[in-house]
Parts: structure tokens; sequence; C-alpha cells
């Protein structure tokens, strides 16, 4: 599936062929636990997926950035950012690939 990109549907459907629930039923808890994710999120709290990553909120300060067209300074204003940070297990998942024969592209003669 290397360069798609999965969507609720799919989610949902993998639910239900691995789980056993209605199809239905598969739609709604991915809902649910898409939407515990956000409003944990929301609050400002961290979410931390064991062998996955953790999804956490960093308050951004206002700075002066610059628009790349006219060179004009602007400011930045205060922002809240999502951050994803992969864990060691997943990034070693990630990362078998490229190792592997045909696993993947980078640092080959045909890509990279």
């Amino acid at each position: 599936m290397a360069g798609n990109t999965i969507t609720r549907a799919q989610l949902s459907d993998a639910v239900y062929q691995e789980v056993g629930l209605s199809r239905n039923e598969s739609a709604e808890l991915v809902e649910i636990v898409l939407n515990e994710i956000a409003d944990t999120l929301t609050r400002g709290d961290s979410v931390k997926i064991s062998s996955f990553g953790t999804f956490s909120v960093r308050q951004k300060g206002e700075r002066v950035g610059r628009n790349p067209k006219t060179g004009q300074e602007v400011t930045i204003l205060p922002r809240r950012v999502l951050v994803f940070r992969a864990s060691n297990v997943l990034k070693g998942r990630i990362n078998a690939g490229l190792s592997k024969p045909g696993g993947g592209t980078r640092g080959t003669a045909s890509g990279g």
C-alpha cells in the first residue's frame, strides 16, 4: 500500500474483516476511537498508543516570519500544533522494509 492513503472506510472494513463485527458496528467503533483521540488532543492532552507512537499538542509562540514573495515581515500569531512522534517499534517496522530485497528504493540506483 505504499503511496496510498488509508480512509475511515478502509479502517472500518479492516475492523470488520479482523474482528468480525458487523460493518455498521465496525464503522461506529472506528468513529468512537477517532473521536476520543480528537477530543483528548483538543483538551491539550497527549495520546500514547503503545508500539505505535504519541500524538501531542505543542504551543508555538508568536514570531516574525517573511512573505516569501515580497520579503515583507509578517507577525505569525501564537498557535497550537499537532505533533506525532513514532515509537521505536513503528520506526523499526517502517525501516525493516528498506533492508529487504525489493522492500524499498532508497539508496538504490533506481530511486531515492
